[in-house]
């Protein structure tokens, strides 16, 4: 089995320490709080969107294409990762901000379901800047942390992502069923605008982009990522897992709706409470990660992780509305273990300018199943009961939670690196 390794020895030890290690470094905290807003937006934006696309149409399926357009972009997310490894990650997260800020305003254009192509093109090229931002952030945050708070940097984030779960969809649908969804979108624009301010104050000394004497062919540098995950292999590996793991979930995101409809008699704008719960689990989640990673290793909290989300899904098979909000909870805290330990190794494992590159290859292996699967799931709730793709979906995820805690011993990929530009072993 994969045992634990030191890479948050300062942040493992006491999960439950006032301040989380990270903390200690001010342009990290700053990314944080630029970090709250950006996530104040997401979850309030595309639950909003699907509700109201499903309340334009009718129709199930054509809200869960709203989720299919979301994971569209990750066909680029090589070259948009390629951006984010040739110029300033600090400089491009305030563009990108303030350009999805433009983007999603384009929202207040639509009056009926005529527009609803608007509305799919808003969320592909929102899902696009997603990608982008995804892969500066995830370089800015190696350059401002070292190795040993690295767990303990990325549990703050998520936890604060998956935290704002309690708050932002209940805002954003309940803003929604207030005030319509003009006032979402200006509160959206909004944040965004707020997060370009502050990642803008952002204090980093960044990595240096390679050279032109050090850059192969484009093709070769752009696919430069996807190399890094195969020779790389307890970082293939755990990628692997989660794309399995991520593709299972894309059946439940298009039987979310039907699940809530049919099986617990709720409205669709239910969704948005619903999913607070599950940052009930997240918040705790993100506060033990790093405990976890230094107790386990990466693999194993991975795999305890996926775990706890087959079991956090098992209620969507039932009627019992209580049961779900539990076991939102406990998905939450399971995608939170899971996603910590992969960001952790995939960070500790990569030098600092080939960040965005493995981010964005991750991201397509992760993504383009769950996109696929969520369109096939669309197509097939109109011949199959929902409850077979939340059957295969738990069955699959806790195939995947095995397969992590059984994996072979720690090889020398998985020994920590001296500090944030190391290359991999």
């Amino acid at each position: 089995m994969s045992g634990p390794v030191p890479v948050a020895t300062a942040g493992a030890t006491r999960w439950w320490h006032r301040r989380p290690a990270a903390w200690v470094h001010p342009g990290f905290r700053r990314l944080t709080l630029a970090w709250v807003f950006t996530n104040l937006a997401d979850s309030a934006l595309y639950l909003m969107v699907a509700v109201w696309v499903k309340e334009l149409t009718g129709s199930d399926g054509a809200a869960a294409v709203v989720f299919v357009m979301l994971g569209v972009p990750a066909v680029a997310a090589p070259f948009l990762g390629q951006v984010a490894d040739r110029v300033s990650r600090r400089r491009l997260l305030v563009g990108a901000n303030v350009l999805v800020a433009a983007v999603v305003a384009t929202l207040f254009l639509v009056r009926s379901a005529d527009l609803l192509w608007v509305m799919y093109a808003v969320v592909l090229a929102y899902g696009a800047m997603g990608y982008l931002s995804a892969a500066a952030q995830s370089g800015l945050v190696r350059d401002l942390l070292p190795d040993e708070h690295l767990a303990s940097g990325n549990g703050l984030l998520t936890s604060v992502d998956q935290s704002l779960r309690l708050v932002s969809p209940v805002l954003g649908t309940g803003l929604y069923a207030v005030a319509g969804p003009r006032a979402v979108v200006a509160t959206t624009v909004a944040c965004f605008l707020l997060t370009a301010a502050l990642v803008a104050t952002v204090r980093v000394v960044e990595s240096p982009p390679e050279t032109a004497d050090q850059r192969g062919s484009y093709r070769h540098e752009v696919t430069a990522g996807f190399r890094h995950l195969v020779q790389t292999p307890v970082l293939g590996r755990l990628t692997l897992l989660l794309a399995v793991v991520c593709a299972a979930s894309g059946l439940v995101n298009a039987a979310v709706f039907p699940a809530l409809e049919q099986g617990m008699g709720l409205p669709p704008s239910a969704l948005g409470a619903l999913v607070s719960a599950q940052g009930i689990g997240a918040v705790t989640a993100g506060l033990t990660a790093a405990w976890a990673v230094g107790r386990w290793g990466e693999a194993r909290t991975f795999g305890v992780g996926a775990a706890l989300m087959a079991l956090g899904i098992t209620p969507m098979l039932g009627t019992c509305t209580v049961l779900l909000v539990v076991g939102l909870v406990v998905l939450g805290f399971g995608v939170t273990w899971s996603v910590v330990a992969f960001m952790v190794v995939r960070q500790r494992l990569t030098p600092a300018r080939l960040q965005g590159r493995t981010n964005a290859a991750a991201n397509v292996a992760i993504n383009v199943p769950q996109t696929l699967t969520t369109g096939l799931a669309a197509a097939l709730l109109a011949v199959v009961d929902y409850r077979l793709l939340v059957a295969v979906t738990v069955t699959v995820t806790a195939a995947a939670a095995l397969a992590a805690v059984v994996a072979p011993r720690r090889g020398p990929a998985e020994v920590t690196l001296a500090g944030p530009g190391a290359a991999a072993a």
